[in-house]
């Protein structure tokens, strides 16, 4: 599916620096020390962004991993302060899994899935890490997740029904209630 470009212009945006890494480069002359870092911009109101930057510099290294996360918008589809599906998503050896939750459940996540999902505005979702815990797989493999949502007009249009019928079919689940059955006679 194609992603629609949103500018960056017109948000509020606010970022939150996920991790910072130093790595260094061993020389003739010693170690070179240089700094990569994850960040996430958010609006609160359903977008968000993931980018990295790295710079020989802390502030520059940041600085890179805004705008590409500017670059990286998304608009995610909130229903009630949740999301309006399950969804599973991989990147790398990482897997995320991200449910809707009741309201008042609040955000139930990990280091790298909290920051992604409240910079959007989710206030209320369960989630779940499997395989790699590296935060940089688990802060993209949320985005991809979050990215893969579709909204209930999306989805009801795909079912041939208003969003109000799938939103009531979704909430009237079945019981699993089983019927008496009646005895047969053996003589």
């Amino acid at each position: 599916m194609k992603r629609e470009r949103i500018s960056a212009d017109a948000l509020e945006l606010e970022e939150r620096v996920v991790q910072i890494n130093r790595v260094s480069k061993v020389v003739k002359g010693g170690r070179r020390f240089s700094f990569s870092t994850v960040v996430v911009v958010g609006d609160g109101k359903g977008h968000v962004g993931v980018g990295m930057g790295k710079a020989a510099e802390v502030p520059e290294a940041i600085r890179k991993g805004t705008e590409a996360a500017k670059k990286n918008l998304i608009r995610v589809p909130l229903v009630g302060g949740t999301i309006p599906h399950d969804v599973l998503a991989k990147f790398s050896a990482t897997r995320v899994m991200i449910r809707p939750a009741a309201p008042g459940t609040g955000v139930i996540a990990g280091r790298g899935v909290r920051p992604v999902v409240e910079a959007a505005g989710i206030k209320n979702l369960l989630s779940k890490v499997y395989g790699s815990n590296n935060p940089v797989n688990v802060v993209k493999a949320a985005f991809q997740a979050l990215s893969e949502l579709n909204s209930l007009g999306e989805m009801a249009r795909r079912r041939d029904m208003t969003p109000h019928e799938l939103h009531l079919r979704r909430m009237r689940r079945p019981a699993t209630t089983l019927e008496p059955v009646a005895p047969t006679e053996e003589a």
